[in-house]
């Protein structure tokens, strides 16, 4: 990892690209077990009903929660265009531009294995899938299909041989001693593929959520953010055009998700094709709205909150994990635990501001920390 540097915001900065990531970022920091908590206290429905969306599925079936990952990788998939296009078109020779994007893959590739503790269940027993490795391999091959494709049309491609490519070896394909297209945490080929091949620990156990499969399945999500993202850079379509364009291509994905749905299951924990146009349709309606209410329309201020956390996306999701983030709210606000239920309210509340707080404290030294 690169240590933190100062570095000024951009110009033609999407202000709405930030704010994405940190509402994406806030759910995961203590937002969605602040709606729990809410909607056990106030035991109002809507609030129930919003609580039950902040836990992952078991199988197969949808939850906000689920969204939370894919949605940051499309995110990630966005900033490529912008990113790398332009330096394409600056004549920076491709060799540089995939030596920065390898570099940066492979990083997150080992911050994932310091995230997970690798060797935490002994070095006879590693875990080497992770979140961030995940999201670092599908930056990686994303950024290298922008980095040598010759144009637009041959990223298209590219993402409907992935989604199509997927199904195929997930539907057809027979798992020995249990046939094709049984899509079981046992199963499913995703499972067979991670136990005879990734060495060491499986976080499911028979399968794992972040393995080798599911890397290549991931790469397809990471490749819608850049057609968003192709759309959002072009100067000479209109704002209203581009939003138009995204709310289509969303509700599209999501209308062929639900139909494949019918005999091939969304399941986040392999990222069946279904999941992956499911999570994109979202991801691009969600990406339209906030373009056109944050960057269109000019209302900011009530994203700033959001946007502190998107612009230090790496350093939040890793100080959960180096520091005990609850041990320092409970030494500032333990004595909440005596107003009971709207106790634990003010408990997670005061955690989540605190954080930000240092957030925002790094905001205004200019303090982000990039891989």
């Amino acid at each position: 990892m690169s240590t933190p540097t100062s570095h000024i915001t951009p110009k033609d900065r999407l202000h709405s690209l930030d704010a994405l990531r940190g509402f994406d970022m806030f759910w995961i920091t203590g937002g969605g077990y602040l709606i729990t908590v809410l909607a056990q206290y106030t035991h109002v429905g809507w609030l129930k009903a919003l609580a039950g969306q902040m836990e992952h599925v078991e199988w197969a079936g949808f939850h906000f929660e689920d969204l939370i990952f894919p949605l940051f990788m499309f995110i990630s998939g966005v900033a490529i265009p912008f990113a790398i296009i332009s330096k394409k078109e600056k004549n920076v020779p491709k060799k540089e531009l995939a030596r920065k994007v390898v570099k940066r893959g492979l990083t997150l590739v080992v911050l994932g294995w310091i995230y997970n503790g690798v060797f935490s269940n002994g070095f006879e027993n590693p875990r080497f899938a992770s979140v961030l490795g995940q999201i670092g391999l599908a930056y990686l091959f994303t950024s290298l299909i922008v980095i040598y494709s010759s144009s637009f049309k041959s990223r298209l491609y590219w993402l409907g041989s992935i989604l199509v490519g997927y199904g195929i070896i997930q539907l057809l394909i027979p798992v020995p001693g249990i046939g094709a297209g049984v899509l079981t945490p046992e199963g499913c080929i995703n499972g067979y593929i991670d136990r005879a091949i990734l060495p060491g620990h499986l976080h499911g156990e028979v399968f794992d959520p972040e393995g080798l499969l599911c890397i290549i399945s991931a790469i397809a999500i990471t490749l819608m953010g850049s057609v968003a993202g192709h759309f959002l850079r072009d100067k000479t379509t209109h704002d209203n055009q581009k939003i138009k364009t995204l709310l289509i291509i969303g509700a599209s994905a999501i209308v062929v998700a639900l139909a494949l749905n019918t005999f091939y299951p969304i399941i986040k924990k392999c990222w069946t094709t279904p999941f992956n146009l499911l999570a994109g349709g979202i991801s691009f309606i969600l990406m339209a709205v906030f373009y056109w209410i944050i960057d269109v329309k000019g209302w900011r201020k009530w994203a700033f909150f959001f946007r502190v956390i998107g612009m230090n996306s790496i350093f939040i999701y890793l100080l959960y994990d180096l520091v005990n983030v609850g041990s320092i709210t409970n030494y500032v606000l333990g004595w909440t635990v005596l107003w009971g239920n709207f106790g634990t309210i003010v408990h997670i509340t005061g955690s989540i501001l605190l954080v930000w707080s240092l957030l925002y404290y790094m905001y205004k030294k200019g303090i982000f920390l990039r891989v």
